[in-house]
């Protein structure tokens, strides 16, 4: 099975311009990603090779060492005998390593009159001089480090957020279900390039607050603002919750501060059932002043005072 090649995955020539591969990978990452084809795995694999495509094509280095064949097209390492050492055998003494490449006393008997050392030196970039330079481990590159706001009830129920990294490649980050404000995603291999391995992106959580839900650990917190009639009657009015409202009964002679419990309706826990949802009543007047209802209490009042602060000694 012949190997994927990337100018090909683009549909740009071998000569484009960065410019060129840019526009072309927008142009496919648009029309071939998962959330505009859903259910479709064949597109969904298209859009990996696509998007590994433009990953090698505009690193300019691993474009080089493609385009030399000294890599394949998902960025490993061909080997020894395959491009950009001159396509012979290096351990036959022809072209790549074993063109005119002497050391004296120093080549060996084996592999083509060459020493091993001075191979895995040259490959390394090292220098020779009697030192093992390929055991020492090439230098992996740096860290990038990012932020990314999430909204308050998606960091509470996971989902997926679309980043884009500082070589301008996009991608879908997965949000655990549960993840805080200061929580961090390590990102494997998605850091700046180096010699050796490519180092990891960093992606710190930043939660926006809601409006009306507070958490404490994998509980919700809810105000319900409710209407005298509902507290002195009961009734049964909507709360939102984090995955939609629910029918939450009032029982007659309600007081502001009782608070209600929804199980289960909090923050999902990684294993087990979620946390609950906590919901404070809080009674509200009308807004504008009702001389009917001013009349009505003037006269409930006058038969049956009471003084709610007496239980707690205020005088």
């Amino acid at each position: 099975m012949a190997e994927p090649d990337p100018y090909s995955l683009l549909g740009v020539s071998r000569n484009a311009s960065a410019a060129d591969i840019k526009s072309a990978y927008r142009k496919l990452a648009k029309k071939l990603h998962p959330d505009m084809n859903p259910g479709r795995k064949d597109i969904e694999q298209k859009f990996k090779e696509v998007t590994a495509a433009y990953d090698l094509l505009s690193d300019k280095d691993k474009r080089a060492r493609f385009d030399r064949g000294e890599i394949d097209g998902q960025g490993n390492e061909r080997g020894f005998s395959r491009g950009g050492y001159g396509g012979a055998d290096p351990f036959g003494g022809m072209g790549g390593f074993g063109a005119g490449r002497t050391r004296g006393s120093r080549r060996s008997q084996g592999f083509g009159g060459i020493n091993p050392e001075d191979i895995f030196a040259e490959f390394f970039g090292g220098g020779g001089g009697g030192q093992n330079r390929y055991n020492q481990p090439p230098e992996r590159g740096a860290d990038v480090s990012y932020e990314i706001a999430i909204p308050f009830v998606e960091a509470c129920l996971g989902g997926k957020k679309r980043v884009t990294l500082a070589n301008n490649k996009t991608i879908d980050v997965n949000i655990p279900p549960g993840t805080e404000a200061g929580h961090k995603l390590r990102l494997r291999g998605l850091g700046q390039t180096g010699h050796g391995a490519a180092g990891d992106a960093m992606v710190e959580i930043k939660v926006t607050p809601h409006p009306f839900f507070t958490r404490q650990g994998q509980d919700i917190h809810l105000e319900a603002p409710i209407s005298l009639p509902e507290a002195v009657l009961g009734g049964t009015v909507k709360v939102p919750t984090l995955d939609g409202s629910v029918a939450l009964k009032i029982h007659k002679g309600a007081s502001s501060g009782t608070m209600m419990r929804l199980k289960g309706k909090g923050v999902p826990r990684p294993k087990g059932e979620a946390g609950d949802m906590f919901v404070k009543l809080k009674i509200m007047l009308p807004e504008s002043e009702n001389a009917d209802l001013t009349e009505v209490i003037e006269k409930w009042a006058k038969k049956n005072a009471y003084d709610p602060r007496k239980k707690l000694g205020w005088g």
